[in-house]
């Protein structure tokens, strides 16, 4: 795992936060709750790669 995965998780939570504050300032709550949940999947995507990898890493490591 590297330092730019941090970073990465980092910049999607700026950017969807300044999203959200945007969208519901002009009163579009629905779409700001649905940018939340795209950044949300979007970063539990790249976590959910990093442990398949940890995952592998660990079977051929135990040779399981």
């Amino acid at each position: 795992m590297s330092i730019d995965l941090l970073f990465k998780i980092a910049a999607i939570g700026i950017l969807v936060a300044v999203l959200y504050q945007v969208l519901v300032r002009a009163g579009r709550e629905d779409q700001a709750m649905m940018t939340t949940l795209a950044g949300l999947i979007i970063v539990l995507t790249m976590v959910i790669k990093e442990v398949s990898n940890l995952f592998s890493t660990v079977r051929t490591i135990f040779n399981l």
